[in-house]
């Protein structure tokens, strides 16, 4: 061979970097299409069990539907893969490669819309059904304290009726000895007084008939509470523990729509405007111009009393309907695929799992590009004839001496022609 010709040492290991290289792919394609294969039907057997919790049937419709959308993603992802496996490492422009990398992208983004979801949904379904359980008890939870709470504040109004009952009866008691119109007796101050008395100790009675109702709503409303929570980390399949979960749900919510109506803050808030504003005024009876004009002063007196009480009241009442209620709380039944979308950083290991195993070729599509590469880099300035291994070498030799024959005339008679010389006896032929 001519020196022009002859490898450099750099050169030479090169080429025999990149057979080396070369030999180990024609071992790796031997199982490849196996394994890309059973991560294409595992993705497609626990993408059947995801869309299977998403149909509301159990018949061989429903069957046949899952099957045929499990075996079309199986199909989809093997199908994709090879091409990229195949074509991804061939290709040797950059734009012809950031075409292809932009075609996997948005094939992994279509097979995490078709599979992986339903995947994380096979994978961690039950647990992200069970997750939004817990939390919608929480919910109701927070919502029945908080609904216990304003009911108990409303409760606390009754010390300020009673005061304010008190206090006009102690002026009653005053008017009778004579301490307060300067007549003693029970006159016009003194029914005024006991009128209002009255009303007062009527809401008060009603307000104390409101604490034994409220403490038993409260007391029911924790027993659901505790059943759900029960219920949230039962045995069985989740699916029907969230058929009797959603009966408790309704009936808590009922329940707390029950305190709600219990608390007599709006009661005690329109008392108090009647209070200062339906005053039935009895006839003076004083026995004289002047004992008449003193009850008069007096009940005026005693009705601008009335009204400074009646407004405390009212501000007080105005206080507890102040306060911020809780927020309705409604339980939606969930399917498992969507409460593992909605509880996704909860689920984050199933959610990788269940994308890894979807995405893992594209690890194996970037190995082949490398090791595809690192050949062409090693067969850079070699001749076509200096990159021959010996079998090749040989198979030319004997093609070349087939050749030779058939232009001189000779022919191997049919019977005793090897493959390979049959071959070029026939392209020669042609030719």
């Amino acid at each position: 061979m001519p020196d022009e010709h002859r490898l450099t040492r750099s050169e030479a290991r090169g080429v025999r970097y990149a057979r080396e290289l070369e030999g180990h792919l024609s071992w790796l394609e031997t199982f490849s299409g196996t394994a890309l294969g059973v991560l294409a039907v595992a993705s497609g057997i626990y993408t059947y069990l995801g869309v299977s919790s998403l149909l509301d049937e159990n018949g061989a419709m429903s069957v046949f539907a899952a099957i045929a959308y499990s075996v079309a993603v199986s199909v989809g992802i093997f199908v994709f893969w090879s091409y990229l496996m195949r074509l991804f490492p061939a290709v040797r422009s950059a734009g012809a490669r950031i075409g292809l990398l932009v075609a996997m992208g948005l094939g992994s983004l279509a097979i995490i819309a078709m599979s992986s979801w339903l995947n994380a949904a096979a994978l961690a379904g039950s647990a992200a059904v069970e997750q939004h359980l817990a939390k919608t008890v929480q919910d109701y939870q927070s919502s029945l304290e908080r609904t216990h709470d304003i009911a108990l504040s409303a409760q606390s109004l009754e010390r300020d009726v009673a005061r304010v009952r008190q206090s006009f009866e102690d002026l009653s008691e005053q008017e009778a000895e004579g301490t307060l119109s300067g007549l003693a007796g029970r006159g016009a101050v003194f029914r005024v007084l006991r009128q209002k008395s009255a009303e007062l100790s009527a809401l008060e009675d009603q307000i104390a008939l409101q604490t034994p109702r409220i403490d038993t709503a409260f007391e029911r409303g924790n027993a659901i509470l505790s059943r759900m929570r029960a219920l949230t980390v039962e045995q069985g399949p989740v699916q029907a523990r969230s058929v009797e979960f959603s009966t408790a749900a309704v009936e808590l919510q009922g329940l707390i729509s029950q305190m709600r109506q219990l608390s007599v803050a709006a009661l005690v808030e329109r008392a108090a405007q009647d209070l200062g504003d339906s005053v039935v005024l009895p006839e003076l009876d004083g026995r004289t111009e002047a004992n008449r004009g003193d009850q008069a002063a007096t009940i005026t007196s005693v009705l601008d009393v009335l009204a400074q009480r009646a407004a405390t009241l009212e501000n007080a009442a105005k206080d507890v309907l102040a306060l911020t209620p809780p927020p309705d709380v409604t339980y939606a039944p969930i399917s498992s695929a969507d409460a593992v979308i909605l509880y996704a950083r909860n689920f984050l290991p199933s959610w990788a799992g269940a994308i890894a195993i979807d995405l893992l070729p594209a690890v194996l599509v970037l190995i082949l590009a490398v090791t595809h590469a690192a050949i062409r880099q090693g067969r850079e300035g070699a001749a076509i004839e200096d990159t021959l291994t010996l079998a090749e070498l040989r198979a030319a030799v004997t093609a070349l001496r087939d050749v030779e024959q058939v232009a001189e005339g000779v022919v191997t008679p049919p019977d005793d022609r090897k493959p390979d010389a049959q071959v070029t006896s026939l392209a020669g032929s042609k030719k």
